[in-house]
């Protein structure tokens, strides 16, 4: 009898799963079970579809009949999960009192936005930018108020590619941070400032150290006041973090991690009650993973690790064996026409941890100085004082980040040390594309003068 295999979620996670698991399973029967009407986009891409550059449309890679025709996949959108039984005699997934029978199951259910609880969040003009729709819903407000102000509130990636999406379709807009820095998790003060000042210099307002207060109105938004001062505006978006969706998870009685999301195996099965759960599978961003940096959970709710996940757990479902190594979690963003990526710790990051680091720079350019275009690239790494380890970077650039933080994620995976690096480190140059010693080498004896 064909394996019946049930993937909850329609995003890069879920389809992710339903294609590996038919590579590796010719005759199953795979089904595909999502809240949106929408499968196979990247909400990655939301930011650029607001700038007017792009359109809705082009964010999705396939539709529900393409995944019916070319792989034998049925994809039920609009629906949600009633209940889940996981029994010996039976197994299914109940939506609308329909029974979906499965024999694996794949949850993959992503994350949902927080939002602070706090005074005027329900008004009308107040967003959040999760999916396609809420994407439509939002452009179509801004049009029906004639909208000319929008606050964003939190700086961190997510947050500031919608304030410069917004800010290339002509609006006015201000970035409100609680935190004394933008991508305040993610990257250190000194990196994050050389950000900043890009940022502010496309005529972008960043306030930070301003921990919202209250979103201001009567039935709709017309300013927030954060910090002690008021903003006006004529909508407001919430970009204040996303956390994993345990609703489906809590109907298997999963376990949950520190960092508030389901803990999973290397095969990426889940636990309940401690005990393996041997035909259950998550991926993406409602489960935590293991660090490569540091023993301990991390959080990689990154497209990339999505689909890496999703592979691995439909692989599974379909009954192959692979896993899910530890994560150094490298991203990287175009903001205001200027690139940041980071890898590994952060020195905030580093310090959740235990660990005392050291940090090496070098500000160098993105070609050679003598050919036309060239310009600026500041690299950072950090070293664990005590045994070397190379545990971080971040690049902040014009261009020619992410080949190099890609670089620098399996030096970080691969445990090498300052010294060790710079016996083996070697760069290709070529004037319109780098300088003859590249920055991350020369960030590196900075890190291990001082390491010294």
């Amino acid at each position: 009898m064909a394996n019946k295999i049930v993937v909850i979620g329609g995003g890069a996670a879920g389809m992710s799963a339903a294609s590996a698991a038919r590579a590796a399973d010719s005759k199953a029967n795979i089904k595909v079970i999502t809240a949106d009407e929408d499968v196979a986009y990247s909400p990655c891409m939301i930011p650029w579809v607001l700038s007017g550059k792009y359109t809705w449309k082009s964010m999705i890679m396939h539709t529900p009949d393409w995944y019916a025709a070319n792989r034998r996949i049925e994809v039920i959108t609009k629906t949600t999960v009633d209940q889940i039984v996981n029994g010996k005699e039976e197994k299914y997934v109940l939506c609308k009192k329909k029974k979906y029978k499965f024999d694996n199951l794949v949850i993959a259910t992503g994350g949902v936005h927080f939002v602070p609880p706090v005074e005027g969040r329900d008004l009308r003009g107040v967003f959040t930018l999760k999916s396609i729709r809420d994407g439509k819903n939002f452009q179509a407000y801004l049009k029906k108020v004639k909208a000319r102000r929008i606050v964003v509130v939190g700086a961190g990636v997510l947050g500031l590619e919608v304030a410069d999406g917004l800010n290339v379709a002509g609006y006015d807009v201000t970035v409100i941070e609680m935190m004394k820095q933008i991508v305040p998790r993610l990257a250190d003060q000194d990196m994050a400032a050389l950000m900043q000042a890009r940022i502010e210099a496309k005529k972008i307002k960043v306030v930070v150290g301003a921990p919202l207060e209250r979103v201001n109105g009567k039935e709709f938004v017309d300013s927030v006041t954060a910090g002690g001062k008021r903003y006006a505006c004529d909508a407001v978006v919430f970009a204040t973090g996303i956390r994993a969706n345990l609703e489906v998870p809590k109907m298997l009685d999963l376990d949950f991690g520190q960092l508030g999301a389901v803990t999973v195996s290397p095969t990426m099965q889940p636990y309940s009650r401690g005990r393996l759960v041997p035909n259950v599978f998550l991926a993406g961003d409602v489960v935590q993973v293991q660090s490569a940096v540091y023993s301990g959970p991390t959080m990689s709710q990154l497209g990339s690790s999505a689909v890496k996940e999703g592979k691995v757990a439909g692989a599974n479902a379909a009954g192959m064996r692979r896993e899910f190594g530890p994560t150094v979690s490298p991203w990287v963003t175009r903001i205001a026409g200027f690139e940041m990526a980071a890898a590994g710790m952060s020195q905030g990051l580093a310090s959740w941890y235990g660990t005392e680091v050291v940090a090496g720079r070098c500000d160098g350019l993105t070609r050679a100085r003598y050919y036309d275009g060239a310009l600026p690239m500041a690299v950072k790494v950090l070293a664990d004082r005590t045994s070397h380890r190379i545990v971080g970077a971040q690049i902040v650039a014009g261009e020619g980040t992410t080949g190099r933080i890609d670089w620098l994620a399996e030096v970080i995976r691969q445990s090498v040390t300052a010294e060790e690096f710079l016996v083996c480190a070697e760069n290709a140059y070529c004037p319109p594309t780098s300088m003859v010693v590249d920055p991350i080498i020369c960030a590196v004896e900075d890190l291990a003068k001082k390491l010294q």
